[in-house]
């Protein structure tokens, strides 16, 4: 065939946009000297044209096809200088991945040609390599974005009345025996009626999904017959992971998204804007690397072949440069503006800081976002660390954002394994960790409260293993976090003991009240509810099968019972403003019974004193909540007046009498809501005088409401 006419076309907008008359091609390089566009068949292995661009506009080459429109399948070739020493790695035998492409079609399949040098030579990496990678390569695909979104808006719930559940599009679906095979592991499967109910019936009011976002299997893993699972290695920031999609378009992730806010759900991603796939200076030539590596990475500036590594993966993406900057903004507000996600989670976030002289809260990337109509308006969520000079900077992120709290995981992790001197630790997390979040007017939502995440133990394998088991990451058992601060209650992994059984279990419901009843924001770890194990794995990241995918046919008899207990937490959490308010407490405001918002109680039910702090060996404590103190609304003005509440905590071994206090010297009763120890109990099953002993079972939790005597 000849080749299509091609015109001028615009700079912007960047990538592939139907316009419905034809399609738009725009991509930036600033020192590339000449882009072609590849056009490929339908089956995405025949290159049937190929078609310089003939504009170059501000760093921007573009062209237009008049006629073209959804279907076509491209990629680009951009020609310019092979000088890894000065930072540049052009190879037009390469064919690259638009940056901007909405759809991909096709996986990536490995080969020695998807490397711009010559693999296995000496200095290999500045040799050149002419091999074509085009048949092993994805495509980008020119898609029609419409759909319809009916009354879809954004769900704006606030922080205050957020409870998250951390999930894997494919592990939450891909077992599941109400699912037809073909939606298994895929959008269509989150989307499934079966998956929103239980979601629903949950109770959570937000799935957090590990990055969806194009991302490839890495060389090292195919080559031991892994797979890339999480997701961590980004390929494209625009379109979504060929292999979650069942059908061969986008409505299928927007449907996803539409049925999940009908039931009151917002979407949260966890992104990746950090890294790329293309790793060091020996990784392949993909896209970015190809298309203009100075520009998109951070480079030593003495040695510019190689890549200033922060993110602990070979490369760091290059947020100073303004191109780049604003290739994370358009991706963010279109997956915001798209398809109507609700906000993000970011992956080493301290990287998205960094600018030449460092991490700064006030970079270009924070504040830009800070300015965004859109992305201002939507949940951000800092995973506070990478592995570059400084790295770790929970709490000095800055106002709007909330921070994943490894201070408070560990914390309540170290208190209830039973450690020396972690009290204070455990009440300040519980309180909401003001000391790290409470300046520049951030609130105490700030705190991502967790114990467990995708990256770690489940919540059931951190009361049943003290060592971590990886050996089938073919990593030696190397990989993986080894300081866990888990306990396996006296045998390493599955038992048939009935009393190690029933005390992992109460461990298990520890953790679960202690991140419901906590100030802050908390996040649920999908299975953690019913006790979902990955045999001791905890770095599971290569893992594609059972080790990391919910088993929904073994959710046995505890099983319910566990998902039971974790409906009536949240519910609990729900029903009570208290457990959840969006302003730090500090014991100033009182109700008007003269009760303190927050106060701390001894186990002889006395206020606890500053000395008692110090106590090492102390276990064991009570957290007052007046609920009516403190000037607390809702979005509609109405006051948010609450119970007076009673968080008791104890992590010894043995029962210890709690005097119940009378707060504020008030006369009433204490009506259990929950007990750890007795989760089969209704609400107010125990009912005791203020001032009177309640016997605290060992390693348990007790909430209980106050009623006043009138």
């Amino acid at each position: 065939m000849g080749q299509p006419r091609v015109l001028p076309g615009r700079p912007y907008p960047l990538g592939a946009t139907w316009d419905g008359k034809g399609v738009n091609f725009a991509l930036f390089s600033q020192h590339g000297e000449r882009v072609e566009l590849c056009l490929f068949d339908s089956s995405g292995q025949r290159e049937v044209d190929r078609i310089a661009l003939p504009e170059h506009t501000d760093h921007v080459w573009h062209g237009y096809l008049p006629e073209a429109g959804p279907g076509l399948l491209y990629g680009y070739r951009v020609y310019g200088p092979y000088e890894p020493q000065n930072g540049h790695r052009f190879n037009a035998n390469k064919l690259l991945i638009d940056p901007y492409a909405r759809q991909l079609v096709g996986e990536l399949r490995w080969t020695e040609a998807h490397y711009g040098y010559r693999v296995g030579t000496a200095r290999a990496d500045l040799t050149f390599d002419k091999r074509d990678n085009a048949r092993s390569m994805p495509k980008g695909l020119v898609v029609d974005p419409a759909f319809t979104w009916g009354g879809d808006r954004p769900l704006d719930r606030p922080w205050s009345e957020t409870v998250i559940y951390e999930a894997h599009v494919r592990g939450l679906t891909v077992s599941h025996p109400a699912l037809p095979q073909h939606l298994r592991g895929t959008f269509g499967g989150l989307a499934a009626r079966e998956v929103v109910s239980y979601l629903k019936a949950l109770g959570i009011t937000a799935i957090e999904l590990l990055p969806v976002h194009a991302f490839v299997d890495d060389h090292f893993l195919v080559r031991k017959g892994l797979r890339n699972y999480w997701g961590y290695s980004t390929l494209n920031y625009f379109a979504p992971v060929p292999r979650y999609m069942a059908s061969s378009g986008l409505g299928e992730l927007k449907t996803a998204v539409k049925r999940l806010h009908d039931a009151g759900i917002e979407v949260l991603l966890d992104v990746v804007y950090n890294h790329t796939c293309e790793g060091n200076h020996l990784g392949p030539t993909l896209s970015f690397k190809g298309i203009d590596n100075a520009s998109y990475y951070r480079l030593l500036p003495t040695e510019r072949r190689y890549y200033i590594d922060e993110t602990g993966t070979g490369n760091t993406v290059n947020l100073s440069h303004p191109r780049v900057l604003q290739m994370v903004l358009d991706s963010l507000r279109y997956w915001v503006q798209e398809i109507h996600v609700d906000g993000f989670r970011f992956d080493l976030a301290t990287t998205l800081g960094r600018e030449p002289q460092g991490y700064d809260p006030g970079s270009g990337f924070f504040d830009a976002v800070r300015q965004d109509p859109v992305l201002s308006q939507v949940k951000l969520i800092a995973e506070p660390w990478d592995v570059g000079p400084g790295g770790y900077q929970l709490g000095n992120y800055p106002p709007g954002w909330a921070e994943w709290n490894d201070r408070y995981r560990d914390g309540v992790r170290r208190f209830w394994r039973g450690d020396h001197g972690m009290l204070p630790d455990m009440a300040g997390g519980l309180a909401g960790s003001s000391h790290l979040f409470e300046h520049n007017g951030r609130r105490s939502w700030s705190s991502i409260n967790y114990c467990c995440s995708h990256d770690g133990f489940t919540l059931a394998d951190l009361v049943s293993y003290e060592q971590k088991h990886n050996n089938a990451n073919g990593e030696d058992g190397r990989d993986g976090h080894n300081a866990n601060f888990s306990m396996n209650h006296g045998v390493e992994g599955p038992t048939d003991n009935p009393e190690i059984l029933e005390l992992r279990a109460r461990q298990h419901r520890n953790f679960l009240a202690t991140v419901l009843f906590s100030q802050g924001t908390p996040m649920i770890l999908a299975g953690d509810e019913f006790g979902r194990t990955q045999n001791g794995n905890n770095n599971a990241y290569c893992q594609d099968n059972e080790i990391s995918w919910i088993n929904w046919e073994e959710v046995d008899e505890r099983a319910r019972r566990l998902l039971a207990f974790t409906r009536q937490l949240v519910a609990l959490r729900k029903a009570h403003p208290v457990l959840r308010r969006p302003r730090f407490l500090h014991g100033r405001d009182v109700s008007p019974r003269g009760i303190p918002d927050m106060s701390w109680i001894d186990p002889d039910g006395n206020e606890k004193s500053d000395e008692s702090w110090g106590d090492h060996y102390a276990r064991c404590v009570g957290l007052l909540l007046a609920g009516d103190a403190g000037d607390y609304m809702d979005d509609d003005g109405r006051d948010l007046v609450d119970d007076v509440l009673l968080v008791l905590l104890n992590a010894h071994v043995d029962s210890v009498p709690f005097t119940l206090p009378h707060p504020a010297g008030v006369p009433g009763r204490w009506y259990s809501l929950i007990d750890t120890a007795a989760p089969e109990r209704t609400e107010g099953a125990v009912s005791i005088p203020a001032g009177n002993t309640y016997p605290i079972q060992a390693r348990s939790l007790v909430l209980f409401r106050f009623d006043p005597a009138d």
